[in-house]
């Protein structure tokens, strides 16, 4: 039994029966039980996160904005993001490293010869991070785009060969025709004096109309 379990009873005006002093003192020893473990799980999230921060020291680091928010808001999506982003990949011609808040580190990499060894390595060395993924799991559920280790593997090895080069080779033409046809398009807006155009509208249009004359051999002249 500990001290504190007669203390506990007294404040809450209970009788210091045996049982009732067995239970305090149990719900005591569960309570600081519990509080060692969050004690540990802090020290063992702070550690990691000492040895990432070693780690991810061989990477140049732009000027944050401040500790706390990081690189957040720094590159936003608009004409001027676009530029300081390019400025970006000027400076650090192979990668950075970037904070989103004061824990979340993102190595950002440029060059191909940066991404190469990334893009090459296996699922297992390059799991997906699930605070990215996650939130998608219940609508996609685990297909290739979120799964990992050998469910990837499987459902990789089973579309690889629909998307060989000797297959695509025939829609490439097709793919021409699609663009020409937005590229057409484009031009008579610039001599008919247009001041802006919705590219997002226009690749969307090209992008299905190529859908439809490479899976249905349908020829809808949406783009027009």
């Amino acid at each position: 039994m500990l001290p504190l379990a007669d203390q506990v009873l007294e404040l809450l005006s209970l009788e210091q029966t045996l049982l009732c002093t067995y239970a305090i003192s149990a719900l005591l020893l569960a309570a600081l039980a519990l509080l060692l473990h969050l004690l540990l799980q802090l020290l063992g999230f702070f550690h990691r996160y000492y040895v990432n921060c070693q780690r991810l020291r061989c990477f140049p680091e732009p000027q944050r904005r401040n500790w706390l928010l990081g690189h957040l808001g720094m590159v936003q999506s608009t004409e001027e993001g676009l530029q300081s982003f390019e400025e970006l990949v000027r400076h650090y011609s192979h990668s950075c490293l970037w904070w989103l808040g004061p824990w979340r580190p993102i190595v950002r990499l440029f060059h191909p010869e940066a991404i190469k060894p990334v893009l090459q390595a296996s699922v297992a060395v390059v799991p997906k991070d699930p605070l990215f993924y996650g939130f998608l799991k219940p609508w996609l559920g685990e297909g290739l785009l979120l799964s990992n280790g050998q469910r990837w593997g499987w459902h990789r090895h089973m579309l690889t060969p629909a998307f060989h080069f000797n297959i695509l080779k025939p829609y490439v033409k097709i793919f021409n025709q699609s663009t020409n046809i937005m590229h057409a398009k484009w031009r008579r807006l610039v001599l008919s004096g247009s001041p802006s155009l919705d590219i997002f509208e226009q690749l969307g249009l090209m992008t299905l109309d190529s859908l439809q004359k490479c899976i249905f051999s349908h020829h809808s002249d949406c783009q027009e």
